[in-house]
């Protein structure tokens, strides 16, 4: 969420930043929104004189009363009952005014970086890195949906069974090698300093507020409605609401954190031959990387986690491109956001498999993370997060180009979490 005073100082930069976004009726919302501030500040004015003038009654009214003088203490008693009718009447508009706005600035995404291209589309999306072979497959290769029915390693007719489409059944070797993949993942972040955790996998409304998935993605998570519960969509939700409400110290900076998690996406309107398999599911697992950083630091720190997961898909030796995303790309918390994809080659297309995004303090404000600056003084801390990664279509990766006559071979890094080197 956007601070309000940022908003009201730099007016232009914001109506400019949301234009690069695409963002429809910015300057209807942001007016709002200054005039919801300005409301708001006013009536806070009118009430701090008020309480003001109330404090100074009471302290006459004391020294009325102990000069003598009753009458004029009562006169004076009955004016402060009209104040504090006045002053309740003035704190119900503020509370009311206050929520308006609050609902105003939810609706404003965040303010992309300068590096952030112009553009609407996905196909705007510029390519910054590509690296790795893309390999040429023998005549008979198959997409990852087929190799996992021949070789009996996924079952999807099973999961649609037993829940519906988009929840699929590992089995034998496709599980243990989604296993070694997840801790993989794992030994490699924590080697590089992130400290693993494990959190849970429903969270209430304020994590999902905290984070920005609402009320942006209401409608693709999963509701339990009966305890007002969300099934998470990643990782990044409960890791980093680990800090809502918490005031750092500049020395507990850098926060560097990784869980693995099962995630639910509803996935609402997707369709087509582009879903098939592992390419897009309701229920996949990953493995993420949270950093709570201080601002000055924040830049650096995104360097660095691309670079974290450049360094997984090398060693996993799959084909993949970094891109950096245009304007209307961007995720709404998101000031600056690499795609990672890698290239399936028995589909012949590339697949997201990883977003590491800057959101600076647009998470910060929203979970009132904090910290004690230098000074003194109470500032906001910057959040980033990446997946390193999610699994379903690195899998589906390793299962297309890794394949041969004779069988699936499974990437050197991965045979010792394994226990085996080929599915045949």
């Amino acid at each position: 969420m956007l601070q309000v005073a940022f908003i009201r100082e730099h007016t232009e930069t914001v109506l400019k930043g949301l234009a690069k976004r695409n963002f429809k009726n910015a300057e209807e919302v942001v007016d709002k929104t200054l005039k919801a501030d300005e409301n708001r500040r006013a009536i806070q004015t009118e009430l701090d004189a008020i309480l003001a003038e109330s404090n100074k009654l009471s302290k006459d009214i004391g020294l009325l009363f102990k000069s003598g003088e009753r009458q004029k203490a009562e006169i004076l008693k009955q004016k402060t009952v009209l104040l504090k009718e006045k002053s309740k009447d003035l704190t119900e508009k503020l509370q009311q005014q206050a929520t308006e706005l609050q609902e105003l600035l939810y609706l404003i995404p965040n303010i992309p970086n300068d590096l952030v291209p112009s553009g609407s589309t996905e196909d705007d999306n510029e390519i910054v890195f590509q690296e790795g072979e893309i390999p040429k497959l023998h005549g008979e290769a198959l997409p990852h949906w087929e190799l996992a029915k021949k070789y009996d390693i996924i079952d999807f007719e099973l999961g649609n069974k037993i829940t519906g489409a988009g929840f699929p059944v590992y089995k034998g070797k496709g599980a243990k090698l989604q296993r070694a993949l997840i801790n993989y993942f794992l030994d490699k972040n924590t080697k590089a300093g992130y400290d693993e955790v494990q959190v849970p996998h429903l969270v209430n409304e304020a994590s999902g507020f905290g984070t920005g998935q609402l009320p942006d993605k209401e409608g693709q998570m999963y509701h339990v409605t009966g305890d007002n519960l969300y099934l998470i969509p990643t990782a990044e939700v409960p890791v980093t609401n680990l800090y809502r409400d918490v005031l750092l110290k500049e020395s507990d900076f850098p926060i560097c954190k990784t869980g693995y998690t099962p995630c639910f996406r509803r996935e609402a309107g997707s369709y087509g031959a582009h879903v098939r398999g592992l390419n897009r599911l309701h229920q996949f697992d990953k493995v993420e990387i949270v950093r709570i950083e201080h601002p000055e630091n924040s830049k650096k720190a995104l360097d660095e986690m691309v670079n974290h997961v450049k360094e997984i898909l090398q060693e996993l030796e799959l084909p993949y491109r970094i891109l950096r995303l245009c304007g209307g790309d961007l995720g709404f918390t998101s000031t600056l956001t690499y795609d990672f994809e890698v290239f399936s080659t028995a589909q012949d297309r590339w697949l997201e498999i990883s977003s590491v995004s800057n959101f600076e303090t647009f998470q910060a404000n929203r979970l009132k993370l904090r910290f004690k600056n230098s000074q003194g003084k109470s500032e906001l801390a910057h959040t980033l997060n990446g997946s390193s990664l999610a699994l379903p279509r690195v899998l589906a990766g390793i299962l297309e180009n890794y394949q041969t006559p004779e069988g699936i071979k499974i990437p050197k890094i991965l045979v010792p979490y394994c226990g085996f080197d080929i599915i045949n």
